[in-house]
């Protein structure tokens, strides 16, 4: 028989066959781990740049302003950096992709193409040598299958030619010459077998030695080259990764250069400047508290000291919505001929007789005009409150705030001017280019812009004059150091300025007829006030006993005023209007447009014109 080498052949295929099987599975498992990482990276990124992107500071909020800290700037620095971090772990992800993941899939499909290839030439040489083994095994049987025949025949031929027992017929049915034939024809078939078997066998081993000599050594060399390269570019790929992340190295230590330089510029005593000056009123500290002597002989007439503690204390008992006040406005009394100190008679015949009196109006006017120019400042500041802004001029804030508020807007409104006479420029030298070669196009396309860029800046202009109008009051009321400190608070300045208005219209109705003077005030004083500050009280005041207020001069609104609170009325910008009540000193002027139009309006909105006889009284 023939040795089985075949059969060990073909187990060494199957072999190898596992074996790169389980390579190409070592380079998907591999592929598998790096897009893993590169999904880590990108999920770090993200959670990164959210976590960045949450501790930024909001717009319009604390946080926003507090960036002028040098702290808060270090941290919004840091921030930054991290987000720059993060974009460092983007691009790692990316590469990783691009470098290692869609190569190795590309490469993939190229190793498992040619690995089927190489198999099927393998078993394609395989197959045709199982072939010619089977052809040459079947001619093999067939010269053995010959061979015992023409043997068998020889053995009869000999055995009848031997026999001398036999018949007559016998020798006539088997005679010794037909055996001697079928003797010589089984010895042909067996020579033929022979042959043919020989011809297989020298066939068959000439493929043989091609196969396992020239085929199959071939075949798996390709299939070691084929290992070879797969082993190579997984270490390539692995070199990959490694070079990846030494890549962005440079990058992401600048970015903790980054934040490191961020924590060296603290400042924590520029900081505490930037708190003072954020919080700097441009007030006068108070001065010395003067001595009062009410010892005897001394006149029991007292008045309120400017640099009093109480001074906006004693100002506020007087406004005529304070609380429990203990002071008389001697307006309210029946009968001036009586002493304060005399009994009192019922609240109603002194409220009626007041109304029937006509030479206390100017006093009752002062009265009113201060309550409505409180009711206008509250009214303002809860508008302001409830649309969470302050007023254009920003009059809400002390002076040295609002002059840095000021002089901010009207550097924002600069440079717009600026931006706008750029454009402004550009234009018109496209137009001249234009007009120069009409080809390449129209100059008159430009004049719409132009007339455009020019009202913008002509309303910006007028924003800007408007605003250094306000600074320039601001700085002009704002206290030098040589002036002498003054005991008063920055937060009652208008409200005392009001109050003491209305004081010095009254002073002599509150004068007793034995020249006494008294700051004691009733609990009559307190209901009358409310009573006076009830719409039915200015209904009937208004419509019985007031009369229409004289024109003292005319004014012309420099800007427009919108009135929105009660007491006050609007004005267009231009507008004429005939003043009726001059400014006491708390910013507010009272005009009349018409016989039933009358209001408030801010003194520094209009330009005042006093008629000689107004001035001179």
């Amino acid at each position: 028989m023939l040795p089985q080498l075949p059969q060990l052949r073909r187990d060494q295929f199957d072999n190898l066959e596992k074996h790169t099987q389980s390579g190409i599975e070592f380079v998907e498992r591999y592929t598998k781990f790096v897009k893993e990482r590169s999904e880590i990276e990108v999920n770090y990124a993200k959670q990164i740049r959210n976590l960045s992107k949450k501790y930024q500071p909001k717009k319009n909020s604390r946080e926003e302003e507090d960036n002028k800290y040098t702290s808060c700037r270090a941290f919004q620095s840091t921030l930054n950096e991290l987000n720059d971090y993060a974009g460092q772990h983007e691009v790692i992800a990316e590469n990783l992709t691009s470098q290692i993941i869609t190569e190795l899939l590309r490469y993939l499909t190229e190793l498992k193409a040619e690995r089927k290839s190489h198999f099927h030439d393998g078993r394609k040489a395989q197959q045709h040598i199982e072939c010619s083994w089977k052809q040459l095994e079947t001619s093999k049987r067939r010269f053995e299958r010959d061979c015992k025949e023409a043997d068998r025949a020889q053995q009869y031929f000999e055995r009848m030619d031997a026999d001398i027992n036999v018949t007559k017929a016998d020798v006539e049915k088997r005679s010794s010459h037909k055996a001697r034939q079928q003797a010589q024809m089984r010895h042909q078939m067996a020579a033929d077998s022979k042959s043919e078997y020989s011809n297989f066998l020298t066939k068959f081993n000439q493929e043989q030695n091609e196969h396992y000599y020239t085929l199959i050594p071939n075949i798996f060399q390709k299939l070691q080259e084929m290992e070879e390269r797969r082993i190579e570019r997984v270490g390539v790929s692995m070199k990959t990764y490694a070079e990846v992340d030494r890549e962005v190295l440079p990058i992401v230590g600048k970015c903790l250069d980054g934040m490191t330089k961020a924590a060296e510029s603290i400042e924590p005593k520029t900081d505490s400047k930037q708190v003072v000056e954020s919080y700097k009123t441009g007030f006068e500290p108070p001065g010395d508290v003067e001595f009062e002597d009410y010892g005897p002989g001394q006149s029991m007439k007292r008045t309120v000291s400017e640099t009093s503690l109480s001074n906006s204390r004693g100002e506020a008992k007087e406004r005529p919505s304070g609380g429990k006040s203990k002071g008389k406005l001697w307006p309210f009394i029946k009968n001036k001929n009586k002493s304060p100190k005399q009994n009192k008679e019922p609240l109603s015949n002194r409220f009626n007789e007041f109304m029937a009196s006509k030479p206390k109006m100017t006093c009752l006017r002062s009265l009113r005009r201060g309550l409505s120019l409180k009711l206008i400042t509250l009214n303002s500041h809860v508008r302001n409150l409830i649309e969470g802004s302050g007023p254009e001029d920003f009059s809400h804030l002390p002076p040295e705030q609002r002059r840095k508020k000021l002089q901010a807007k009207i550097d924002d409104l600069n440079k717009d001017i600026q931006k706008e006479m750029d454009q402004e420029d550009a234009l018109t030298k496209m137009k001249g280019v234009y007009e120069k070669n009409p080809q390449m196009g129209d100059p008159a396309s430009v004049d719409p812009r132009l007339v455009e860029i020019a009202m913008n800046i002509e309303k910006l202009q007028s924003e800007v004059q408007k605003f250094e109008g306000w600074l320039a009051e601001v700085e002009g009321r704002l206290p030098s150091k040589s002036d002498p400190p003054r005991r008063q608070s920055g937060l009652y300045e208008t409200q005392n300025s009001n109050s003491s208005t209305v004081a010095n219209n009254c002073a002599q109705d509150r004068e007793s007829p034995d020249g006494s003077y008294t700051e004691e005030h009733s609990s009559e004083t307190q209901v009358k006030v409310a009573i006076a500050n009830t719409p039915e009280f200015d209904d009937e005041f208004d419509d019985g006993d007031e009369e229409t207020l004289p024109t003292i001069g005319t004014c012309k609104a420099i800007y427009q005023f919108e009135g929105h609170n009660e007491g006050t009325i609007s004005v267009t910008e231009g507008e004429l209007l005939y003043v009726i009540e001059e400014d006491k000193g708390d910013g507010w002027t009272r005009v009349r447009r018409n016989e039933e139009e009358e209001g408030y309006v801010p003194t520094s909105y209009v330009e005042v014109f006093l008629e000689t006889n107004a001035k001179d009284s």
